[in-house]
């Protein structure tokens, strides 16, 4: 798990270097799958449920799954990169969102508040604490900063597959749900909206919008519960 988490967070890293205005994300895919096959990783969510891509690569009001393609994106666009590898029978997954050039503040502040939705989350990842603990703060987090947290997709275990038991709401209430224990992995995944939390998919069934069309963000991090603190597996 280590391992191809490694791989994982150094392809998003890198990859995360190319999102730039007038670059497309179907470059943005190839470059990401380039770099997993070069450490002998394999892009596992191409032929997961048919899909074809490396990644998903989500503009704006895309929530995630957005699909790889001629786009070209746009300064003041933010673009969410979820990259996921497998190695040796095990699987990594990992996302973030990056804003292109100068965006107005508001996104910005949401962009921010992403990322401190995930980590507070993985603060709540300990032994003994449930999932309960990570969906509160997460959701708590989000609303505190005056946005809503996507209440139709989690996050999940992650392991010998891409996408295990337990489910994890983005919201919820302390010491509710399964107890955690040290040997878990989990991806843990805020989704949060300018807008409302209401989201659906389009034609293509897979890209997932915010319903509103409000703009979305999404970070994702892989995570080893332990006997202490929590390791994040898919850490720089």
């Amino acid at each position: 798990m280590k391992e191809v988490c490694s791989i994982t967070a150094e392809a998003l890293a890198r990859t995360s270097g190319e999102i730039k205005e007038g670059v497309t994300t179907e470059y943005l895919d190839s470059f990401a799958e380039r770099l997993i096959r070069e450490r002998k990783a394999v892009p596992v969510f191409i032929g997961y449920r048919g899909y074809r891509h490396a990644t998903c690569i989500s503009v704006n009001e895309e929530v995630v799954h957005g699909i790889p393609s001629r786009r070209v994106i746009q300064a003041g666009d933010i673009v969410s990169l979820d990259v996921g590898a497998k190695l040796s029978g095990y699987c990594g997954d990992t996302a973030a969102t990056f804003p292109v050039g100068k965006v107005v503040k508001k996104t910005l502040k949401l962009v921010r508040a992403g990322e401190q939705a995930l980590q507070a989350g993985i603060k709540q990842a300990r032994a003994g604490n449930h999932l309960g603990d990570i969906s509160s703060a997460i959701q708590k987090i989000a609303e505190k900063n005056g946005f809503s947290v996507v209440r139709d997709l989690y996050g999940h275990g992650v392991g010998v597959d891409l996408h295990e038991d337990p489910l994890i709401p983005n919201y919820g209430r302390p010491g509710e749900g399964p107890e955690l224990k040290p040997g878990m992995t989990l991806a843990i995944e805020p989704m949060l909206n300018i807008g409302g939390w209401k989201i659906k998919t389009l034609d293509d069934g897979w890209t997932v919008i915010t319903e509103d069309r409000s703009l979305s963000c999404h970070f994702e991090h892989t995570v080893l519960i332990t006997d202490g603190d929590p390791e994040i597996l898919t850490a720089i």
